[in-house]
Order: structure tokens, then C-alpha cells, then sequence
């Protein structure tokens, strides 16, 4: 075998490891968890909550593991609330979020139709986390997403990409790395930094008229770095570095979605901006 065919394994599986960070340690198939009362296709959002919820899983999740405690969360708090498994790829049960990303949006379309024909709403809302916040804006930009969806929340988003602390970079030194990423696992692909996915996404612009934008980033993140390349530009953008409202959390790319509830109180304030209260360390008990 070639030398650089002996390097080409641990630097592909170091990149899938990077990923499945992504993962809670104890994946349960979204058909048998436990959903603790959300994606009810009976729930008709109220007056104070007029538009259903849509969470997109990130990389390696699914539609119940990434939303064990944001989902509860929000339906606690008057939301009709959905979640749903995307980018599945054959053979590969539990971990999700695999296939390109623009066919992974053109589930997401179908979702939303879904959602938003059950629950006679005219728009939904949509929170995403890691790929879960970059897809959506896909859907947005290229497949009429933007007349169906008021805000998008993206929760530790690949927006611009990740070189996984410098680790994408070496791909250029091992010939056919590239092609393997792009060939077993394409999200994974599409997510690095510079790839033609994100080109075409980015160019001429990070949003689209008409939607609401938030980022929430931590300073911890390990898997899409630098933290900053998660940020937006646009005159309907809301960044939100969490340190800056708690210097206390330590949150990283995993537990920023699964348990942190600063990062909840800030949904809660992006979905419903005329009632937002401060977010600070005591919104741990809100």
C-alpha cells in the first residue's frame, strides 16, 4: 500500500470522529424514542405562538437524539413543535444528516409543507443545529423556502464551513481524500470549508428578504471552527456569541443543542422577539 494510502485512513476517520461529536453518546432510532409530546400533527398553534416549530437535526443525529431537551422545552412553552430525519444514506440506521445538502433541503421542503398543512399555519419557524442551521438556508435561498419560513435559528450553524481546527486542511496533501469525504459521506463534504456547496450558498449574500436571522455560537466549539465562520452578514442578522450573556457556560458543539438552556432562553427570545426577556446565567432556571 502507498504511504499516503496508510495516512488516508486515520486522517478520514479523524474527520468522521470530529463528527460524531455531533452525536449523543446513547442514540435511540427516532421511530422507537420517546418524543415527550412533540410532532403532534393535532397541535394548532395559538395566538400567542402562531407558528409551528421546525428542529433539523445536525450531522450523525436524528430527529429525536439532537432534541431531547430543546423540543420539551418549547412545547412546554405553547409550541407545536416538529422534528424529522433527513440526509439518510442506505444502509446506515440512527445517524442521519449524511447525504448532500441540497437534497437534504429538498426534504426539508417536504417537511415544512407537511407541518404547515397539518397545522393550517401560513409560516413556520425554524431552528437547526450544526448542519441542521446551514441546510435550511439552502431551502431558503434556492427552493421557495422563503415564503413559508419568518425566522431561522441556527444553534453552532457550519454557515461558512469548518476546517475542524485546521484538520480539513491537510486533505489537499492526500490525493483521493477529497473524493472518499465526498463519495461515503457528502455532508461531511459539503460542510468543509470552501467546498462548492457553500460556495453556491454564500455567493451574493448570506440571507434572503423577508427572514429573520439568529446565530448562536459558543467559543467552545471543537467541530465547526472557527467559531466566528459560523456567523451571518445581513441587515436581519442577530449574532450571539453565548460567553458574551454567560462567561459561565462552557458549552461545545454537542451541548450547546442538548442541554443548554442559555442557548434555549435565546430561541425562545428569537421566536418570539416582542416578549424577549435579557438572557443571563440565571436563565439556567427559567
Amino acid at each position: 500500500m502507498l504511504p499516503w494510502k496508510r495516512l488516508l485512513r486515520p486522517l478520514t476517520a479523524l474527520l468522521l470522529t470530529a463528527a460524531v461529536a455531533l452525536v449523543p453518546a446513547t442514540a435511540a432510532h427516532a421511530s422507537t424514542a420517546p418524543s415527550a409530546g412533540w410532532n403532534d400533527y393535532s397541535c394548532k398553534p395559538s395566538a400567542a405562538h402562531p407558528r409551528p416549530v421546525v428542529l433539523v437535526h445536525g450531522t450523525l443525529g436524528n430527529s429525536v437524539d439532537n432534541w431531547l431537551g430543546l423540543a420539551p422545552y418549547l412545547k412546554d412553552r405553547g409550541y407545536c413543535v416538529f422534528s424529522f430525519d433527513y440526509g439518510q444514506l442506505p444502509g446506515v440506521p440512527v445517524f442521519y444528516g449524511l447525504g448532500p445538502v441540497d437534497k437534504s433541503a429538498e426534504q426539508l421542503s417536504a417537511f415544512v409543507d407537511k407541518v404547515l398543512t397539518a397545522t393550517g399555519a401560513g409560516k413556520t419557524d425554524i431552528v437547526g443545529h450544526s448542519q441542521g442551521g446551514m441546510m435550511p438556508r439552502y431551502y431558503l435561498k434556492f427552493l421557495g423556502g422563503a415564503a413559508k419560513v419568518n425566522a431561522l435559528v441556527g444553534i453552532a450553524p457550519s454557515n461558512h464551513g469548518t476546517d475542524l481546527n485546521g484538520l480539513t486542511n491537510l486533505l489537499p496533501y492526500f490525493p483521493g481524500a477529497e473524493d472518499l469525504l465526498s463519495t461515503a459521506t457528502p455532508a461531511l463534504a459539503d460542510q468543509i470549508t470552501g467546498s462548492a456547496l457553500l460556495t453556491k450558498l454564500n455567493a451574493g449574500g448570506d440571507t434572503v428578504p423577508g427572514v429573520h436571522y439568529t446565530v448562536l455560537a459558543s467559543k467552545y466549539d471543537e467541530v465547526v471552527t472557527p467559531y466566528q465562520s459560523q456567523y451571518l452578514s445581513g441587515s436581519d442578522v442577530h449574532n450571539v456569541l453565548l460567553q458574551n450573556l454567560c462567561s459561565l457556560d462552557l458549552s461545545e458543539h454537542l451541548a450547546i443543542a442538548l442541554f443548554d438552556r442559555i442557548a434555549f432562553h435565546e430561541v425562545a427570545n428569537a421566536l418570539d422577539p416582542a416578549h424577549a426577556t435579557a438572557t443571563t446565567c440565571a436563565s439556567v432556571f427559567s
